[in-house]
């Protein structure tokens, strides 16, 4: 299934993408549970009749003759507003780690390399995103996998995890760099507003089984920056996810980007990052595009 949010009469709604994927099927009219504001409240929520539910709907061909044209619709990213930071992942692929290890003389991790995120409201796509120029002017892009739990848990091992996935989109990890820099930590250069995109939508684990073999691309006004594959992941989205789980209890609802490929402004010499008028788009296999212009 794909899962869209969007913008009708000032209000938010729920659908499901049609079979043909050019047509959505608002899902207020499944009844209590799904008239939410954002799949956020419906993930946490859900019951597995629910979900039958809407698997239903989403494959029936009689819904999508009565469906909206996709093309006519504002979407908004499918979440609002996660209930924690994001969880990231950094230099999860070895060539963006060497890159980095170029620009800023970043010695090997021995382990996986977590932050955190935050996001008070979450970029939807063709949103523009402020540059906070006169903060920083080392404004970056990063496409990543986006993983949204739909079951919490603690001590998750790695064969369980696929279990605890409720669905998949693209996220655009936005770096303010002099900032992200300047700091013993990354936080404050990765949590300017509107520094968290995502969308165009949710696909659910069903569509994405594991092993994941997902091309991972961004494409800078039209220009490819990054391209590899979730193939070449250092830690999996198994692993990693148990690894966080190991005593953390992680909820559904809980968003974790997995990582981005080679390719980000900062590893060109000199550097190229984005300025207002740029136009990013980053795209997952499987998933969609993300697309998002810079603004002052």
């Amino acid at each position: 299934m794909r899962l869209i949010r969007f913008e009708q009469g000032g209000a938010s709604r729920l659908a499901v993408l049609d079979p043909t994927g050019t047509k959505a099927m608002p899902v207020s009219s499944l009844g209590k549970g799904f008239e939410a504001d954002d799949w956020l409240e419906f993930i946490r929520h859900a019951t597995p009749e629910q979900i039958k539910l809407l698997q239903a709907f989403a494959s029936s061909d009689d819904s999508s003759s009565e469906g909206l044209l996709l093309e006519q619709l504002h979407l908004l990213a499918p979440v609002e507003r996660p209930i924690h930071d994001i969880l990231c992942v950094g230099v999860n692929y070895r060539a963006h780690y060497e890159e980095c290890a170029a620009a800023v003389h970043m010695e090997e991790p021995e382990a996986a390399v977590y932050f955190s995120k935050r996001c008070s409201r979450m970029t939807g796509p063709e949103e523009s995103v402020e540059s906070h120029a006169g903060l920083d002017l080392a404004l970056d892009y990063e496409v990543e996998l986006a993983v949204v739990l739909g079951k919490g848990g603690r001590d998750i091992a790695p064969q369980d995890v696929e279990n605890h996935i409720f669905g998949y989109s693209v996220f655009n990890d936005i770096s303010a760099r002099t900032l992200q820099h300047s700091h013993m930590q990354w936080y404050r250069g990765k949590s300017l507003d509107g520094f968290c995109a995502m969308g165009p939508w949710i696909v659910t684990r069903d569509e994405l089984p594991m092993p994941l073999n997902l091309n991972v691309e961004s494409r800078l006004n039209g220009e490819v920056r990054q391209h590899s594959n979730t193939r070449a992941f250092i830690r999996d989205i198994p692993k990693l996810i148990s690894e966080l789980s190991q005593g953390i209890t992680l909820e559904a609802g809980d968003i974790i980007i997995s990582g981005t490929p080679a390719g980000v402004g900062m590893g060109f010499d000199p550097p190229r990052y984005m300025k207002p008028g740029d136009v990013i788009e980053c795209e997952v296999e499987g998933i969609g595009v993300l697309r998002n212009r810079i603004r002052d």
